[in-house]
């Protein structure tokens, strides 16, 4: 069996993880079908191995589709020249009229973005918590504190997930992990 199908078998079992993180986190959530403030502006890390498998994704499109995104790469590119800031954030080249055209192939950042998690003792929490999202209801801005009881224990970063003992039990090899943008430097 070949890497990229090692890894869809990861994800079959991750994505039903992520699931019950989601469900147990649901009186917090706000996330539903049109909500795609997490794909507007973001750097989106992805592997390598993660990148191969959203090409492969790419591929099944149907042509338009395949065109819009090729423009939408493009003028990304022209834009991250431009960019003197320390981080480039861009939108999504895949989000087309609010729907991310590979879903399926999305990467693990973007399967458990919108949850809160413990990451080496604290509590980080999705963007969109800022935006009145995600967690908002108990979330204070001013002291920086959060009243949840039940979070995430496991580090849902996607280092940590992509070395994590169910990646081991696929003897994945994940590469380098780089902004999404960056795959298409090339």
């Amino acid at each position: 069996m070949g890497m990229l199908e090692r890894y869809q078998n990861f994800l079959k079992e991750f994505d039903k993880k992520a699931e019950e993180y989601f469900s147990s986190q649901k009186q917090y959530i706000k996330c539903k079908k049109g909500c795609t403030d997490c794909c507007e502006t973001g750097e989106y890390p992805f592997s390598r191995l993660e990148a191969e498998y959203l090409m492969r994704g790419f591929l099944t499109l149907p042509k338009d589709v395949k065109q819009i995104i090729r423009e939408n790469i493009s003028n990304l590119k022209q834009e991250k020249i431009k960019n003197t800031a320390v981080r480039f954030e861009y939108q999504c080249p895949f989000l087309i009229n609010k729907s991310c055209a590979l879903y399926e192939y999305r990467g693990i950042t973007c399967r458990v973005f919108g949850l809160a998690y413990l990451d080496n003792g604290q509590i980080k929490l999705p963007n969109c918590t800022n935006l009145g999202l995600n967690y908002s209801e108990i979330y204070n801005p001013q002291t920086k504190e959060i009243m949840i009881d039940n979070p995430i224990r496991e580090n849902l970063h996607i280092d940590a997930i992509l070395r994590s003992p169910l990646a081991q039990k696929y003897n994945l090899e994940c590469g380098e992990i780089r902004p999404l943008i960056n795959w298409f430097d090339s």
